[in-house]
């Protein structure tokens, strides 16, 4: 854990947990066979993440533990499973969807038969995470202009994955505080996010826009869904659902102001 890591709340905050199950999957291929090495050095792209967060993790000098696995192998992506442990207390589960990608030729590429061979040495499938519910083209949502900084890119020359997290909090952050009317330091919980990549996001000085709505309600929580895009072409980078819980149930008038951007009685 680093003290940086730590929201408005005193907790590590969600986004970086994203960073932790990188160290982790970079760490895995860094740690195996020379073809594993390769398979960094050609090109990986994340294709998805599905991260439940199951406990909030407060600042110790204790190391935070990550058990990790392949939990599936298909022919041109596999998908990383992870357990990730504050002492004896499970904290976070997670998935993410990898696609091998040919940096030379600008393509995906299929995986080779040694590099299915090495990954297949830590299969060991387990039970799926259950998924929140799904949003069609968002209408109706909350815009928030997005600007793209110079050090939000990777080695590959794009967007780190873990930076679309930070991307969504602050359009969430965004909607909640100036809509529903929680202060920062409010007691809110995210305990379930998961976000498809699309396409890769460049640096550039024109605003990207994240768009954001609500698509499930309930006692204490609520879902979004969110979209990554270009404002102009409506090209969309990327896809998010995530599930919040308040320490309260919502009142009236919060309910109310959430209501401003569902999608829940839009029909198709």
């Amino acid at each position: 854990m680093r003290w940086g890591d730590m929201d408005a709340q005193g907790h590590v905050n969600n986004a970086a947990y994203v960073d932790y199950l990188q160290e982790a999957r970079v760490g895995f291929l860094l740690s195996g066979p020379p073809a594993l090495h390769q398979l960094l050095d050609s090109g990986t792209l994340v294709v998805s993440h599905q991260l439940e967060y199951l406990r909030p993790i407060i600042f110790s000098e204790r190391p935070l533990i990550i058990n990790l696995w392949v939990d599936a192998i298909g022919g041109s992506r596999f998908t990383i499973g992870y357990e990730l442990y504050d002492g004896d207390n499970l904290a976070a589960r997670a998935r993410t969807g990898v696609a091998p990608f040919d940096l030379a030729g600008n393509a995906l590429r299929r995986l080779t038969a040694e590099e299915r061979d090495l990954l297949g040495r830590a299969l060991a499938p387990a039970e799926p995470l259950r998924a929140p519910p799904r949003a069609g083209l968002l209408r109706n949502d909350h815009r928030y202009p997005l600007t793209v900084r110079w050090s939000d890119l990777d080695s590959y020359g794009h967007v780190n994955n873990v930076k679309y997290y930070d991307y969504i909090q602050e359009a969430r952050i965004d909607l909640i505080t100036s809509t529903v009317g929680w202060e920062p330091e409010a007691v809110w919980m995210v305990v379930r996010q998961d976000l498809e990549y699309l396409r890769p996001i460049d640096f550039r000085t024109e605003q990207y826009e994240v768009g954001t709505a609500v698509v499930a309600l309930g006692s204490r929580s609520f879902t979004l869904a969110a979209e990554i895009r270009d404002p102009a072409p409506r090209t969309v980078f990327a896809t998010a659902r995530t599930v919040v819980v308040g320490e309260s149930p919502l009142t009236a008038d919060q309910r109310s102001a959430l209501d401003t951007w569902s999608m829940i009685s839009l029909s198709p």
